[in-house]
């Protein structure tokens, strides 16, 4: 029993030393964060010689954080939303349905997965300046929602798969359309594929720097990526406010994890095995 659970307390530390090892880089961001400028460039150690909430008061007074943070809090929330509702219908469609239409709109959805969104944006530029959509909200969600539908309707795809059309056939014979017993049988079954699907529309809209930097040229309507980017100047950068801003950009993401990490695993291997 001793050797047993000396192993066990081994292999604990030996992940708390990984896991902190991996973590590295984050912590030693957040503990910049206390810091003064001065101390950041001048101090060899990690741990703050003294602690200092200046970086964040700088932050509130004297740039336009709050600002890009609730821009970013718009476009992933509606990025999200869209993903969910427009990828579940798609995804049961292409689950459920057979004809040569589907099978060729499921085969363009890996096709276009091929292909980086990079290669269009020049263009989607030009037509977007055409009808005013630069600095717009709706250009950046219209564009990561493209981003997102193929990847969210096959995983979307996977769990339908695995649900057995007999309960939709003991629904239809109870009286309920196939709208209803998708929304009241096949979505509630599909919870943890609704929950990845989620996780990931989020990650990459609350994350995305490239198209937002494209299409978002004022800095208010800028999303968090970008304005991190602003204390960067040519000749210096302010480490104090550029940590402090990356901290609490870091916050949202961390504390959705903590509520929805078991499902991102268990949607990602689902999605793709099916």
């Amino acid at each position: 029993m001793k050797s047993k659970s000396a192993k066990r307390w081994l292999l604990f530390a030996m992940l708390m030393f990984f896991a902190l090892l991996v973590n590295l880089p984050i912590l030693t961001m957040v503990l910049n964060s206390l810091k003064s400028n001065a101390e950041i460039l001048t101090s060899k150690s990690v741990w703050p010689v003294k602690f200092t909430l200046e970086n964040y008061e700088s932050l509130h007074t004297k740039s336009k954080f709050w600002v890009q943070f609730k821009n970013s809090a718009i476009v992933s929330f509606y990025g999200t939303g869209l993903s969910i509702i427009i990828a579940a219908f798609a995804g049961y469609a292409v689950s459920r349905f057979r004809s040569r239409f589907i099978g060729g709109f499921s085969k363009s959805l890996l096709l276009l997965q091929m292909f980086p969104i990079i290669l269009v944006l020049i263009p989607l530029f030009i037509m977007f300046r055409n009808f005013n959509l630069v600095n717009s909200y709706f250009s950046v969600i219209l564009l990561y929602l493209t981003v997102h539908l193929p990847f969210a309707i096959w995983m979307y795809k996977g769990f339908f798969d695995s649900i057995p059309k007999d309960l939709e056939e003991a629904a239809w014979i109870d009286g309920c359309t196939r709208l209803q017993s998708f929304i009241r049988i096949v979505l509630p079954i599909s919870a943890p594929g609704v929950a990845a699907v989620a996780i990931f529309s989020f990650l990459f809209s609350w994350n995305e720097y490239l198209i937002a930097n494209v299409f978002l040229r004022n800095e208010d309507f800028m999303t968090i990526p970008i304005g991190l980017q602003l204390f960067m100047q040519q000749y210096a950068t302010d480490w104090g406010s550029l940590t402090a801003a990356s901290t609490l950009a870091l916050l949202p993401v961390f504390i959705f994890f903590l509520f929805v990490q078991k499902y991102m695993i268990h949607g990602a291997v689902a999605g793709s095995v099916k």
